[in-house]
C-alpha cells in the first residue's frame, strides 16, 4: 500500500511537472507569436506613412503637370488649326516591312 501510494506520488510529481514546462513552452510560443505580429504591425506602419508619403508627392505632381496643360492648351497652335481634324492616310505598317 505504502509503495502504490509512493508510485502515486512519483506519478502525480511526474505529471505536474510535464504540465508545468508544457505550460511554459505555450506561454514562450504565445509571446513569439504575440512578437512577431508587433513586428508585422510595425511594418506595415511604416510602409503606410511611405505610401501616403509617396501618394501626396504624387499628387502635387499631377496638380502641376495639370496647370502645365493647361497653360499650354492656350498657346498650341496645333490645337486652334483646323488642319488638326483633317485624317491624313498613313502606310500599312506591316506592308512596308515586307519584301515585294
Amino acid at each position: 500500500d505504502v509503495f502504490q501510494s509512493h508510485e502515486e506520488d512519483d506519478r502525480k510529481v511526474r505529471r505536474r511537472e510535464k504540465n508545468r514546462v508544457a505550460a511554459q513552452r505555450s506561454r514562450k510560443k504565445q509571446t513569439q507569436k504575440a512578437d512577431k505580429l508587433h513586428e508585422e504591425y510595425e511594418s506595415l506602419e511604416q510602409e503606410n506613412t511611405s505610401l501616403k508619403r509617396e501618394i501626396g508627392k504624387l499628387t502635387d505632381e499631377m496638380k502641376h503637370l495639370s496647370e502645365v496643360l493647361k497653360d499650354h492648351e492656350k498657346i498650341c497652335p496645333l490645337l486652334h488649326c483646323t488642319m488638326n481634324f483633317v485624317t491624313i492616310p498613313r502606310p500599312d505598317p506591316l506592308g512596308s516591312c515586307l519584301p515585294r
